[in-house]
This record gives C-alpha cells, structure tokens and sequence, in this order.
C-alpha cells in the first residue's frame, strides 16, 4: 500500500482520520478511531508488559503535558530543539528543509546547518514545490509549542517536546521514595507536541504524539547485565563506521564494535519484542547507528530501531535507543541549584541515563501496514493476537428467533473477559470478510445445530480462524476456556 491508499484504509474501517474533518481537517493532528483506539492501547499494553512490569524495580509514571520554561532551557530545548526551515519567496509557503531537499531526491547530512541548507539547495536549484517561487535562506525554527500561564499570561511555558524530561525531573523524589537503588527505571506512556514545520507521512511526523519510553538511570561502573539471557539470533546492524548492513549477534556487537554490554543487552530486548511480540520478520527490522552531525550531541551511543514499511518507502525509524551519558541530570542539577547525584554504598554518583523511546503512533501504522494483506479472494489484517482490537466475534447464522437468542447469551458471556463483537448483518461470508478486514482472529458461528445440541444437553457452535479459515465444532461449555487458551488469559 502507499500512503494514500493507508489513509483510506484507516478511515473507512475506523483507525485513524486526520483531526477537524468537517473543517477541511488539520495537519499533522490525527484522531484515533474505535478501532485504532483499541489497537493502539494494544501495543502499549504489550509494551508496558514487556519492558516494564517485567523488569525490576521498574516503574510506570506519569508527568504533566505542559511545563515551565526553567526545565526546558536547562535541557537545551530552548536553544537546541530546532529544525531549518525554509520559505517561498512567492506564495509563502513553509518547508522543512530536509524533506524538501530529500522529495528533489538530494541528500544532506542530518546535522545540516541552514548554511549547508541553502548551499544544497542553491546547487541543486530547488524550487517552491507550489509555484516554482525562488525560496528564502533557511533559518533555524524551534519546534516547540509555547504557552501562556496564569490570569495575565505572564509567565511562559511549552507543551513537553518529549515525554522523556518528565522521567529527568521525577528521578531524584522517586529515588528516594523507592528503596534508593540503581538502577532505576521510569516509564512514560504519554503525549508529546511538536510544531511540525511540514508534517506528513500520516501518522510519521505529527503535531501531536505518543511516546512510550523507559528511561533506565544506572551507575556505569556498577551495571552488568548478562549477554547470554538475551537472544542469540544475529540482528541487522547498520554500524556508523561502515554504513553497511551486518548480521550481529548481541556479543558480537560488543566484540566488534565495542559498545558497552549494557547497551547491546537492550539491542537483543528490543529485537526479541519486535520479532517475538510484534512478530515482525526478521529482514524488516534493523538497527541504524548514527554518528557525527547525525547523532544527539549529548548521545554517547544512538541508534534507530528502523523498520521496512512500504507505504513509507523503505526503512524509517519507529524507535530508538540512545546511550545519554549523565547529561539530562547534570544539566537539571546546573539548572534547579541541586544537586541530583546519589548515594550508593557510601559512592557519589551522578546517574547516567539509557533511554530506550518508542512512537506510538509510528508503530500503530507500521503494524497496519505489515500486516494488512491482499490475498487471492479477500483482504485480512493479520495482526498477532496479543494486538487485534476485536478478540471474538459472535455470528447468528440465521434471523430465527431462537439462533439469535443462544447468540445473544454468548455474546454476552464471552464480553466479560474478552473484547467481543456481535454481528447479524448480510451473509455469514461478508461478515467473515468484514472481520478479516479489521483483524479479528476468532469468529463464532451460531446455527441450528447449536440449538439442536443444546437440546441434547450439550450445545455446541462453529469457531473459524482468521489466518487459515479452518473451522473447529467445540461444545458451548467449552469456549471461555478456548479463548482464555488462546489468549493466555489465567
């Protein structure tokens, strides 16, 4: 598929739609449908449960979304937190350099300053994309959203650019509520804003996001993790040095390349929950290193978790992993007056942070378009089971007042515990496809067999699987049992 034809997808089953529809919509705002509300929930849970309630003394936080000014510019949003932008002469319309330079398929670092910019520009005569309009030299252009505080708007503040600086300025009261031990995990689920100069893509660059991080604060001398408890299977490395795919194992990445244990550790746990999760394959995941102008000044290791999606024309990251050093705390520690160092066992230690960040959003389109599939005599969204929005869907085959009856009760026992759709509408064969379409990996068919079994002291109905169309004839009795089964429910 490609962008457009995702977009369609999307809104015509109910995921996503861009925001303020009956307006002429918006840029870069997009809102969640049912469907897309449920399969994005989805992924954070299995997310939450993979990377947080499965780790030690890790914990789930939640920061405000609006934040003074103080924070931000000890960070180095307030200075550094830029794009270049660019402008017609003419029409003036606004462009982020980069893409445009990137749509006239011209290549620039992605450190490039607004000098580079309009060097690039001017060799390669790059024109405004509207009107064919001379553009203006770039300039740089912070993203952030500002805000005014109190009665008479006297104080400013932003909406948060990331989720991550409500970790950083948590870190210190948390430590000491918890048992003051390294290290130490906070996880954000939450929303981010940026003001996008040109969003696009869908759901890739936006106004307004949803991140999911973990932000892990350990004592570098003192944090060692075992190799061998993480997968064995070589992963795709693009290593800065040579810009060349590789087939590494975790301990090969230390070996070779010499990144810390800890940090290929996490590279093995990030490529177990996208292959064994997500159940991405294996050729479609990569982890790209980036270095020089490219990398976070404050990264001491910083790699994308890319994946090959088609309706984003290749590989394009969904994540990332960056070894932040002790940068975030010393500058909040510069910037508040106190000092954000610990105590560990009689040691002063200044944390050092490993941030392992996710796009929600990203990854929500990144699964639609993986695994929505056209096949000979349907279309089928073959998402894992962990993530379809729907569980179960209950089928009466007939209007006959008895069928629907027993479907009803079904219907209503099976909604305690899982999430359960209920449709009588057209054939049996549309509402399969119907099903197919939007994911749901179980539908449940009743009919005048059932009503017959029943009378016999048994009942039983027709359960059809999504992903080969097999069909298995299981006693009433036995369905909740079936689905707890089948979606791990104790």
């Amino acid at each position: 598929m490609n962008i457009d034809d995702m977009l369609a997808f999307a809104k015509a089953k109910g995921f996503f739609w861009q925001s303020a529809e009956i307006y002429g919509s918006a840029a870069g705002l997009f809102e969640y449908g049912h469907l897309g509300a449920l399969l994005k929930r989805r992924f954070e849970a299995v997310w939450l449960n993979y990377f947080v309630d499965s780790g030690e003394d890790y914990y789930l936080i939640e920061g405000a979304t609006m934040m003074p000014e103080k924070p931000l510019v000890a960070s180095g949003h307030a200075s550094r937190f830029n794009d270049i932008l660019v402008g017609c002469s003419k029409c003036h319309t606004y462009y982020r350099a980069d893409v445009l330079l990137a749509e006239n398929k011209v290549t620039v670092s992605e450190g490039a300053n607004a000098a580079e910019m309009d060097e690039a520009i001017k060799k390669n005569n790059v024109k405004c994309p509207k009107d064919k309009g001379t553009l203006l030299p770039a300039k740089s252009f912070n993203m952030m959203i500002d805000v005014s505080l109190g009665p008479e708007k006297a104080d400013t503040g932003y909406l948060r650019p990331e989720t991550a600086q409500s970790a950083y300025l948590n870190f210190f009261r948390q430590f000491n509520i918890l048992r003051k031990k390294l290290p130490l995990g906070l996880a954000v689920i939450g929303k981010a804003y940026r003001n996008e100069i040109s969003p696009r893509q869908g759901l890739y660059r936006m106004r307004e996001l949803t991140q999911a991080e973990l932000q892990l604060f350990f004592d570098p001398e003192n944090w060692k993790l075992d190799l061998n408890t993480v997968t064995k299977k070589k992963m795709t490395v693009v290593p800065y040095q040579t810009k060349e795919a590789e087939q590494l194992t975790p301990i090969e990445v230390v070996a070779k390349y010499k990144i810390p244990e800890f940090y290929a550790y996490h590279m093995g746990l990030i490529y177990q929950f996208y292959t064994e999760v997500l159940k991405i394959p294996h050729e479609k995941l990569r982890f790209l290193e980036k270095g020089g102008d490219e990398k976070a000044f404050y990264n001491k290791v910083h790699m994308d978790i890319e994946v090959d999606v088609e309706s984003w024309g290749g590989f394009k990251e969904v994540g990332g992993l960056h070894y932040r050093g002790d940068y975030d705390l010393t500058c909040h520690s510069k910037g508040s007056n106190q000092d954000l160092s610990v105590n560990i066992d009689g040691k002063k230690v200044m944390p050092n942070v490993l941030e392992l960040s996710f796009g929600v959003d990203r990854n929500v389109w990144m699964l639609l378009d993986i695994f929505y599939k056209k096949e000979q005599e349907r279309s089928v969204l073959k998402l894992p089971l962990a993530l379809a929005p729907y569980q179960v869907a209950v089928f009466p085959l007939q209007k006959d007042a008895t069928i629907e009856k027993e479907s009803e009760s079904l219907y209503k026992l099976l909604k305690k515990n899982f999430k359960t759709d209920f449709d009588s509408s057209g054939s049996i064969g549309r509402r399969y496809a119907r099903m197919d379409e939007i994911g749901t990996p179980f539908c449940i068919t009743v009919d005048y067999e059932t009503v017959d079994s029943k009378a016999k002291g048994y009942g039983s109905v027709t359960i059809r699987k999504r992903d080969d169309k097999t069909q298995e004839r299981i006693k009433v009795d036995d369905v909740v049992e079936y689905f707890s089964k089948a979606y791990g429910v104790v």
